[in-house]
């Protein structure tokens, strides 16, 4: 369980992405090395084929990594993402999103961490997207 100051930060993080605010994403889960996000399909976060865009795909799990890599720095500390890759195993087909990110290992300095997307169709959950994500802690303000 997070305590209060950590909830804070990552609430904060959130509030303060307008990406997220646009696309619809919101905070399902947080806790220690751990958040997961969500987002529903709308027209527009499709691409030519009707999918979620792997634009889509990425921020949702790019954001979902750096607050869960947040959740483990000291606190008041920003965190921003060095590199990211995103490995697109299936169409993102469906009517919603989840991402789901862990911490791998924390450091002072680099935090690395892996996470999944899940695209829902018809109730069933597959697999989309794998993330591998190096973010590093910058000074508390």
């Amino acid at each position: 369980m997070l305590n209060a100051q950590k909830t804070a930060d990552i609430l904060s993080i959130v509030a303060s992405q307008g990406a997220m605010r646009l696309i619809g994403a919101r905070l399902t889960e947080v806790e220690e090395g751990v958040a997961e996000f969500e987002v529903d399909f709308r027209p527009e976060l499709s691409q030519q084929n009707g999918f979620f865009h792997a634009g889509i795909v990425s921020t949702l799990i790019d954001t979902a990594g750096g607050c869960a890599g947040a959740t483990l720095m000291q606190p008041g500390a920003g965190v921003l993402t060095v590199e990211f890759k995103v490995n697109l195993l299936a169409p993102a087909n469906g009517a919603k999103l989840r991402a789901r990110a862990e911490v791998v290992k924390a450091g002072r300095t680099l935090t690395i961490t892996q996470g999944k997307v899940f695209v829902t169709k018809d109730g069933k959950e597959t697999l989309c997207a794998l993330m591998q994500q190096t973010l590093i802690a910058l000074p508390a303000k």
